[in-house]
């Protein structure tokens, strides 16, 4: 199969918000709501006012940045801060400034030049969505029995619907019951806050498809799947993708995948996924001391292992081998999300394991996303604590941090090999390790120390690439020595480096 995937985002840089957390902005009146304060810890179901137009007003530094794609958190109607239980598809949630205050974020950031990815929760819905709630007041007598799963002894009225047990009562019916028996329903993990839907029921399968169209008819850039790996009809998502495309051939579908995703990533399915497993060895490569218990979400915790480089590489190796090279050109790199803790943190603060780790994302292929406040010095363990809300008082910002994040964005837009060129595995040993990527117009290598002291390598050059008799340092510091088609490349301890070869 011929696979196509949209050049836009191998040029790409990401940026991620999470819209409650982000911005508030005073034209939206938030006057008597039950908002948290904006500087206080946050907490997992406590709302911060964040909204869109809050985002609007944030742009320009977003820009001044150099990013130029966002990735929105869900911003539908939900009764949750993470908006993930989403009771109207068709809305922006009023918290958020509504449909309106979308309309704008999106004609600004376009006049920008910057790209909008939406969060589509296409897996479950939530307690206050019309068709399941419909059920729960109707049962066996409501027209939408069938888009989600529900038990007979409930929609016969036998049996009462837990939908709202206290947290004391779902561990003590966890111990004895299991999936539908505790709800009377299907939920995501057994929540009986995410109910799932019946992806078989045709009107279920066209209300999703019609979602998708609307909002890119809308104006959006493209989707990121939440939950992807949770529906495994290929069909239903051939035929997302097919109607997606047909609205705008170049928008974005990138799923919400932790490991290996080949049954996705086939060309007919998602353009690319979040590239968790790539997260996975930056964490255990470039941090020296991993806390990895701190990490809970489903099966990541098998990609959080201590490396050396010779496993580092091998890892990278095997994840380049995995899917086809227009697949790899677009997949969605990332340090953390908002479902992890933030790197920094999970490297106990050693921000030389973050500038490596920050560096080499920006030089392997796919396209970089950064989390919210990274790029000002952020910390954070899981949720709640790596969604505190953005830092907008400079004086707390972390200016090293700021001036080096864009220096690495400015290092990808400056060199089209490291956003288009062929990727090459040059070096690993002794904790170094060296990456090629090549256009017929450049090379360039990526090399890294995570020991403690002087690192060392010898390289060597292939014939072609002779054109620039002495290589030289465009990012970071280091020493060459080029003897014939051989370079010597001293580099510090605890560092990275990009040379030009042409």
């Amino acid at each position: 199969m011929d696979i196509s995937t949209p050049a836009w985002v191998k040029d790409a840089i990401f940026y991620q918000i999470f819209p409650d957390r982000f911005a508030r902005s005073s034209r939206l009146n938030k006057d008597g709501l039950n908002l948290e304060s904006w500087d206080s810890p946050p907490t997992v179901y406590g709302f911060k006012g964040g909204d869109l137009l809050g985002i609007v007003e944030h742009l320009d530094h977003l820009v001044d940045l150099g990013v130029t794609a966002i990735f929105l958190n869900p911003i539908f109607t939900s009764a949750s801060n993470h908006r993930y239980h989403t009771y109207d598809y068709f809305n922006v949630d009023p918290l958020l400034g509504s449909n309106e205050a979308f309309r704008e974020l999106l004609d600004q950031a376009h006049a920008r030049g910057l790209k909008i990815l939406l969060d589509g929760v296409f897996n479950h819905a939530s307690r206050g969505f019309l068709q399941f709630n419909h059920t729960l007041e109707s049962g066996i007598n409501s027209p939408f029995v069938d888009w989600f799963y529900f038990r007979d002894e409930q929609l016969q009225r036998k049996e009462p619907f837990l939908a709202y047990p206290t947290d004391q009562q779902l561990e003590e019916l966890r111990k004895i019951k299991s999936g539908m028996e505790i709800s009377g329903y299907r939920g995501w993990y057994d929540m009986p806050a995410l109910p799932k839907f019946n992806i078989q029921t045709p009107a279920v399968r066209e209300f999703l498809w019609n979602v998708a169209e609307y909002w890119v008819k809308f104006g959006i850039d493209g989707w990121r799947i939440d939950v992807a790996f949770e529906i495994t009809d290929a069909a239903f998502w051939q035929e997302f993708r097919r109607r997606v495309k047909n609205v705008n051939p170049d928008a974005y579908i990138v799923g919400e995948i932790w490991y290996e995703s080949q049954p996705w990533l086939q060309g007919d399915q998602f353009d690319a996924v979040m590239n968790y497993p790539l997260s996975g060895a930056m964490l255990g490569f470039f941090i020296d001391d991993l806390e990895e218990q701190i990490y809970s979400v489903g099966d990541y915790h098998k990609y959080l292992q201590q490396l050396s480089n010779e496993q580092f590489m091998e890892r990278i190796a095997y994840l380049q081998d995995l899917y086809d090279p227009a697949i790899n050109a677009v997949m969605l790199n990332l340090l953390n999300s908002h479902d992890t803790p933030r790197f920094i943190t999970s490297a106990k603060g050693d921000e030389n394991a973050f500038r490596m780790a920050l560096l080499f994302m920006f030089c392997y292929p796919g396209a970089p996303c950064i989390f919210y406040g990274d790029e000002i010095g952020m910390s954070g363990r899981n949720d709640p604590e790596c969604r505190k809300t953005m830092m907008w008082d400079e004086s707390r910002w972390d200016l090293n941090r700021l001036d080096f994040v864009k220096a690495c964005i400015a290092l990808r837009k400056q060199h089209s090999a490291l956003r288009r060129g062929e990727y090459t595995p040059l070096y690993n040993g002794d904790g170094v390790v060296a990456i090629a990527r090549q256009t017929e117009e450049e090379y360039l290598i990526a090399a890294f120390n995570v020991t403690h002291q002087e690192g060392y390598m010898q390289i060597e050059i292939p014939a072609g690439v002779k054109s620039v008799p002495i290589p030289h340092t465009i990012f970071g510091t280091s020493r060459l020595n080029y003897r014939g088609n051989m370079l010597e490349i001293d580099l510090p301890a605890r560092s990275g480096v990009v040379i030009q070869i042409r």
